[in-house]
């Protein structure tokens, strides 16, 4: 059999195609991207791959795909699924045919989202049973896992990894062939129009399948109870009642009845973090952390299916212990489901974790993380001063330096950015903006982005704003990628109510921040073998019949104003915002200016400027106003420098030094 190193999500790819999958939709957001992109590399050529204009897209298309009996996976990242939170509430009530998975990546201290939100209360409110898998390895296999439930109890599955699990790596058989799943085909039925009398129903049959899969998760192998054998104790062999302990008043430690629970990737932390105090343990004590105090016995939960929560099993597992420590990320959703159970069985376990500030109580876990709790928890004695600098192996690492985020060298968007602030010259407006690289213009030197909330908010908020403060200049900031994906509403909306602002579409021709992905724009699809071609040119040109062109779209939805100009062309670019404002100043209702040049990730480099030194003051112009990370000063500070293996060859600089010392590739003093 073939072997292959496989990033997690490839490896939840491989588990779509092992399980037959017929259809595959989502809207790119890391850490989720690579599924869908993995499933398109793969594609035997019998599967469905579409990059689609959002996430509420995506899910209505995957639930239309198993109306009619296909196997769908709809894959997004946790923010996505607020997007696709309209059909996703209504889906349980009307119910699939066939199976409908849907892969929904959390970014536990977001590296890259807004929100560090918990997919597992999205599922506890929508009512849609969760898989939680700890390992790329369980990932891949509760994908087939997840279509099976979603067959068998006709209701939508999520499938939550976390960002270690979507970007960790394991090694997979891969040479395994396609057999897709066999779709029945649609079949008319009142069932699938969610009316009034439809919903009262779909609520009922929600409520009665709910516990019937919870009995089934309490059978689930994962949700697994462990007996921990400590060093110094006997290995407990079954559950047993509770015996009388030492009593306090003979001066010893009463010995207690510890439980840990853990859920997703924390389990896979847990038991790295447990071997080490163990092995630890084992050797003496040779860093003196101390032993393990006065324990009689140690059982682990693993929770696999956090909705519907396996109730029985964790009312087995909880049976006699004194004290309960649970590990999960990111809100304490297992621990509240333990406190619930406790409180229904009369039971006196005290549960620790989040909501006591025993275990980390925002972003993700570590295993340094969860050995400092453990060892707090078993008793381990001035553990937590001395285990970094001894077992830890996060702790030998050194101390990154501080990298501030800033746009590429050579982005188009430092030069839209750069030309806006340079037209308007100081006058008091508020710039809105929006999910997407350009959010990084906040930062100096451009300090360009006042408000960023959500994909579409870009072209929303500042109509409040400007209804709110009508004296001041408002300008609305989206790229390309999110135009298309939430920001038509918002264009409808400044024009029906006659909004007064500047409506800014950065065209860069991609979905560059997640990695380069096409869309409604680019003339491209996903599939390779639908006649469409690439049409991301160094000149922006688009192919006529198969990208929507901006400008047509805009002007269609009544904005009279629309300029398109290249960034890198600096006057220009002042002058086309200059005009813009003047529409606005003249109460002339929305404009619009489209910045449209490609990002360099879909275009080839240019010929690199160079520097006169003769000529250079070091005034810092180009500095101060681009902070290019290609530009920097020269160590003897008498001349800026360019950095050969930075620069992309835009000749922004070239464009605004004000004593001409820098200059074009081939061009002499």
């Amino acid at each position: 059999m073939a072997k292959e190193l496989l990033m997690g999500n490839q490896a939840i790819a491989l588990g779509a195609l092992k399980a037959g999958v017929n259809v595959v939709c989502g809207y790119p957001g890391t850490p989720s991207t690579e599924v869908l992109e993995a499933l398109a590399a793969r594609n035997p050529g019998g599967i469905h791959v579409e990059w689609s204009t959002n996430e509420k897209v995506a899910l209505e298309v995957g639930a239309g795909a198993a109306f009619s009996g296909a196997r769908a996976l709809v894959t997004m990242k946790q923010v996505g699924l607020n997007v696709a939170a309209d059909p996703l509430m209504s889906l349980p009530y009307v119910g699939v045919s066939g199976g409908l998975v849907l892969l929904v990546a959390d970014d536990p201290a977001p590296m890259s989202s807004q929100t560090e939100q918990d997919t597992r209360q999205f599922a506890q409110f929508a009512k849609i049973p969760v898989l939680d898998p700890a390992t790329p390895e369980e990932a891949c296999a509760m994908i087939s896992e997840a279509f099976e439930l979603s067959e068998r109890y006709r209701t939508p599955v999520i499938v939550r990894p976390s960002t270690r699990i979507c970007h960790g790596s394991a090694v997979f058989e891969t040479d395994i062939p396609y057999q897709p799943h066999q779709v029945g085909g649609f079949e008319r039925s009142p069932h699938w129009i969610v009316l009034p009398r439809r919903a009262f129903e779909g609520h009922k049959e929600i409520i009665e399948r709910l516990p019937i899969i919870e009995q089934e998760f309490c059978d689930h192998p994962l949700n697994a109870i462990e007996y921990v054998d400590l060093p110094g104790l006997a290995k407990a062999s079954k559950i047993t009642s509770k015996q009388p302990l030492a009593s306090a008043s003979s001066g010893q430690p009463i010995p207690r009845r510890l439980g840990i629970v853990a859920s997703g990737i924390s389990y896979a932390y847990l038991k790295d973090a447990l071997s080490m105090l163990i092995d630890e343990t084992k050797s003496g004590g040779k860093h003196g952390i101390g032993t393990f105090a006065a324990i009689e016995e140690l059982r682990i939960l693993r929770i696999a299916t956090p909705f519907p929560f396996p109730d029985q099993r964790a009312t087995e597992f909880m049976a006699d212990l004194d004290e309960i420590l649970v590990f999960e990320e990111l809100e304490p959703v297992v621990e509240r489901e333990l406190l619930r159970v406790c409180g229904r069985n009369h039971l006196s376990a005290a549960i620790k974790g989040k909501l006591t500030k025993d275990t980390t109580v925002a972003g993700e876990n570590t295993v340094n993380s969860l050995l400092q709790q453990l060892s707090v928890f078993l008793g381990m004695e001035d553990s937590a001063q001395k285990l970094p600098a001894t077992i830890s192996p996060e702790s030998t690492a050194p101390e990154l330096p501080t990298r501030p985020p800033m746009f590429c060298a050579g982005c188009p968007h430092r030069g839209s950015f750069s030309a806006t602030k340079r037209a308007l010259k100081g006058r008091p407006a508020v710039f809105s903006g929006d999910i997407g690289c350009y959010t990084l213009a906040n930062a100096q030197p451009l300090d360009m982005i006042d408000t960023c909330i959500c994909m579409g908010g870009g072209f929303t908020v500042p109509q409040g704003m400007a209804w709110a403060q009508p004296d001041v200049l408002h300008l609305g900031f989206v790229g390309d990628s999110t135009f298309f994906a939430s920001g038509l509403t918002g264009v409808v909306n400044a024009v029906y109510n006659r909004a007064n602002l500047v409506l800014v579409v950065l065209d860069n021709s991609t979905t560059a921040m997640t990695g380069a992905q096409p869309h409604a724009g680019t003339g491209e699809r996903m599939s390779g073998t639908d006649g469409y071609s690439a049409t991301a040119k160094a000149d922006m040109e688009r192919d006529a019949q198969n990208a929507l062109r901006i400008p047509d779209v805009l002007h269609a939805l009544g904005i009279e104003h629309v300029d398109i100009v290249d960034p890198l062309d600096f006057d220009a670019s002042v002058e086309a915002i200059k005009k813009a404002v003047a529409v606005v100043d003249a109460g002339n209702g929305v404009s619009a200016v489209i910045f449209r040049s490609p990002c360099i990730a879909v275009c080839p480099p240019k010929p690199i400027p160079w520097v006169d030194p003769e000529a250079c003051t070091l005034c810092r112009v180009c500095v101060n106003t681009l902070g290019c990370p290609a530009i920097s000063i020269a160590p003897q500070a008498k001349t800026i420098q360019i950095d050969a293996g930075l620069c992309y060859g835009c000749d922004l600089c070239v464009q605004i030094c004000p004593f001409n010392a820098i200059h074009k590739a081939g061009d002499s003093k």
